[in-house]
């Protein structure tokens, strides 16, 4: 299969997008460990860690074809490329940037732009994005505006971003979620601190059966 249709594949399969912030590139490393041991093989390794190109290509040669790896918080179409040189597979932004659209097409990586506005979404759709983030999808009503979006817009492929927990992860898949982005709700930022890396493992279990709820109605 087309190596990007299949990371396509994998990432709305698995549904969930943990973005991985962390102090340093050692506690990144150790972050993803305890994903992938709760079963969550994508990941996505934000901007804001230090030496995140460095911790991408750490990743990419440690784990390879085991991990379906993105770079989050990329604000521009240099960043994405080299990104992409580190290893990533999937390129995420927080707003919509055009050139960084291009440049994923020219590599055929993933874009996920972001997006919040009807228009914006479907700009970003038509512009080459193979997913559209919204953000903050919270603080725009939650699930409720993602299912208010896909009304008019049912082929666009969308991942709400922000205030997504274990409370409501569920209902942003019924309201019609392709996959769900989660930061802190799972990547515990007080078990990092205390090294108590088994409960972000079940975090990631939890997350997945949320999902598995969601779809199936």
């Amino acid at each position: 299969m087309y190596e990007k249709s299949k990371n396509l594949k994998v990432l709305l399969e698995g549904g969930v997008i943990p973005v991985v912030r962390a102090e340093s590139s050692d506690e990144a490393l150790k972050v993803v460990d305890a994903i992938r041991e709760g079963g969550i093989n994508t990941i996505e390794i934000t901007m804001t860690v230090p030496g995140a190109i460095e911790v991408m290509g750490e990743v990419s040669i440690k784990l390879g074809e085991d991990v379906l790896l993105g770079a989050g918080t990329v604000l521009d179409a240099e960043t994405a490329r080299a990104c992409i040189l580190a290893g990533a597979k999937f390129i995420v932004g927080p707003c919509l940037n055009l050139e960084m659209l291009k440049l994923c097409k020219r590599y055929s990586i993933l874009a996920i732009p972001g997006a919040m506005t009807p228009t914006e979404i479907l700009t970003a759709w038509e512009a080459g994005a193979d997913v559209v983030k919204v953000f903050p999808a919270g603080n725009l009503g939650g699930a409720d505006y993602i299912k208010a979006i896909k009304a008019p817009l049912p082929q666009i492929l969308l991942n709400p971003t922000g205030g997504i927990d274990l409370t409501n992860a569920k209902d942003f898949i019924k309201a019609g979620a392709a996959a769900i982005s989660v930061g802190s709700s799972l990547v515990d930022k007080k078990a990092i601190a205390q090294g108590k890396y088994n409960i972000i493992s079940e975090n990631a279990r939890k997350f997945i059966e949320e999902v598995k709820k969601g779809r199936a109605g």
